[in-house]
């Protein structure tokens, strides 16, 4: 198993502490380096180029969006995990917009949190069909119909078909069974939709086709 590097930034110090705990403990993961600030952890991230940064978004200096756009510029091997005390939290969603690959609840259990990590490090998003839902709900008003039409006609007539199924919040096996292809097809086709849109992961896609009218 390849170790996957770890850094915490939260003003909050007892929650870095109980995250360094929990996620110290499996096997795998290493916490390389604690921030308790925006600012200090976009440096530190620059520094350390830790696989995953788990970010607070209220913070003092530099808030947790501002850190992840600093770090997704700097550092694009290094996945962004956002942290969050409410899945409705609007600065949790301006997280993603800056290039986090998903958002976890504060309140997690330690099993999906170590989850989460793993995920997030293995190139994909952390994002539930519910919160998924509620992304589309979010980006209602901030469709843009006409744009990234030459990004669409880039993608064949299948790859069109996933995206707008990723779009929807269908998962792997769902969009599998719903376009009658095995999961392996689809984990396919995922990859070249996201290639050929330049988005970095699934969450980003569904983003990209709501605010771009295919949903």
């Amino acid at each position: 198993m390849t170790e996957i590097s770890l850094l915490l930034v939260d003003d909050q110090e007892l929650l870095r502490e109980g995250m360094a705990m929990v996620l110290g403990q499996a096997p795998g993961l290493r916490i390389v380096g604690e921030a308790g600030d925006g600012r200090a952890g976009a440096l530190l991230a620059r520094d350390l180029r830790p696989d995953v940064v788990l970010m607070d978004v209220r913070m003092p200096i530099m808030d947790g969006i501002e850190a992840t756009r600093d770090i997704v510029t700097h550092c694009p091997g290094t996945r962004v995990l956002i942290l969050t005390t409410f899945d409705l939290d609007e600065y949790a969603f301006n997280g993603l917009r800056a290039g986090a690959s998903g958002f976890l609840l504060k309140d997690a259990p330690s099993a999906e949190l170590v989850a989460a990590v793993r995920t997030v490090a293995g190139g994909e998003a952390v994002v539930s069909p519910r919160i998924t839902r509620t992304l589309l709900d979010h980006y209602q008003g901030a469709r843009t119909p006409a744009a990234g039409t030459t990004l669409v006609d880039d993608l064949t007539a299948r790859e069109r078909e996933v995206l707008v199924a990723i779009g929807r919040g269908l998962s792997n096996p769902e969009i599998a069974g719903e376009l009658f292809l095995s999961e392996s097809t689809v984990k396919t086709h995922v990859g070249r939709v996201l290639a050929k849109l330049g988005v970095r992961d699934r969450v980003h896609a569904v983003i990209w086709a709501h605010t771009h009218g295919l949903v």
